[in-house]
């Protein structure tokens, strides 16, 4: 079995900054890609940003700029560093891995982290 374990969410203002991590453990052989992805109160799940095992990276349009994925690979850890926040970039950040398992590949979800960003 695969656990994500997310932290860092929180409060912050407009402009400010935050950091997420997600750390991956279980019997992991092998993990494809990481990334965060985040829901709205009434809208769909969206990408944010997500980095593949060779290191590249995809953000979405909205974040591009602002927002910073990277991964620690020793640690089978994923961070967002996130500036420059909107008060639209509130939302519940989901951890996500494409994990292969020593017979088994598959996605894997985090619990979510609150992200409010308010004055």
């Amino acid at each position: 079995q695969v656990q994500l374990v997310e932290s860092g969410g929180g409060l912050v203002q407009p402009g400010g900054s935050l950091r997420l991590s997600c750390a991956a453990s279980g019997s992991i052989f092998n993990i494809y890609a990481l990334g965060w992805y985040r829901q709205a109160p009434g809208k769909q799940r969206e990408l944010v940003a997500a980095i593949t095992r060779g290191g590249s990276t995809n953000y979405a349009d909205s974040v591009k700029g602002r927002f910073t994925v990277s991964k620690d690979n020793a640690k089978n850890t994923v961070y967002l560093q996130m500036n420059s926040l909107k008060p639209e970039d509130t939302a519940v950040y989901y951890c996500y891995a494409d994990i292969a398992l020593y017979t088994t590949r598959g996605d894997y979800w985090g619990q979510g982290t609150q992200v409010t960003v308010s004055s």
